[in-house]
């Protein structure tokens, strides 16, 4: 049982504040009935809610796939810049989060959710998910940075990133340039362009691929989202 109130302001109609006006003011009914009590409890799996004329189905978690653009943050909100939920139009929770941070500038997979047992389990430390990128470096990638990255670099903290799977993919001597694919099981803030700058090298592009088994569709472009498939939520879970 849940509160009409808070019903209505999760599946985003309004604020607590608002959505209690507009049940004072008998715009929403349960099961055909007028309500103008915000605390009337409600089994918001049984019964029917209106709101203003309309249906308004309870939808208790939402999972999107979002290929994030450069230039907007990775935050809920922001007072300067665009976040990654004012992406998504057509959310119905209010709750939704990304699961971890994409720096601004890096592009590519993130999972918006507000599903918190979900998110943890992707980002405890312990659980070693796998993510998987795509970077463009300034300087020459090398058979000794692959080794260095299979060891463990120092980024400046107490203990050392974790071994990583460093795959070079070209390499253009000439321009001082490389391509490469890095597998990552944690996500310290910055952590590839750090690990990059632990052996001297600067990233200039990144984009997340994947991160546990879900993977970037690629029929999404930047600032593109869907929401997950029943087989990658199974997958997921």
């Amino acid at each position: 049982m849940i509160r009409l109130d808070k019903y209505l302001a999760d599946m985003g109609a309004g604020t607590r504040s608002e959505v209690k006006r507009e049940i004072a003011r008998g715009k929403v009914t349960v099961d055909g009935a007028v309500i103008r009590r915000p605390e009337f409890k409600i089994n918001a799996q049984m019964q029917v809610i209106c709101y203003q004329g309309g249906t308004l189905p309870y939808v208790r978690y939402e999972y999107y796939m979002l290929n994030k653009p450069a230039g907007v943050v990775s935050a809920t909100q922001d007072k300067n810049d665009r976040t990654v939920l004012d992406l998504i139009s057509n959310k119905k929770r209010k709750d939704l989060f990304p699961v971890g941070r994409l720096d601004k500038d890096t592009e590519g997979l993130l999972l918006i959710t507000n599903d918190g047992n979900l998110a943890h389990r992707l980002l405890a430390p312990r659980k070693h998910v796998d993510k998987i990128y795509y970077a463009e470096i300034d300087g020459v990638v090398t058979e000794d940075d692959r080794a260095a990255f299979a060891f463990g670099v120092d980024i400046g903290e107490k203990q050392p990133a974790r071994e990583a799977h460093l795959e070079i993919l070209d390499v253009n001597s000439d321009a001082q340039k490389s391509t490469i694919r890095l597998t990552i099981h944690e996500g310290k803030f910055h952590q590839v362009k750090r690990m990059f700058q632990a052996v001297g090298k600067e990233v200039v592009y990144l984009k997340r691929l994947s991160m546990g088994t879900l993977m970037l569709d690629k029929k999404l472009k930047p600032g593109e989202y869907r929401e997950l498939t029943d087989e990658e939520l199974k997958e997921l879970c």
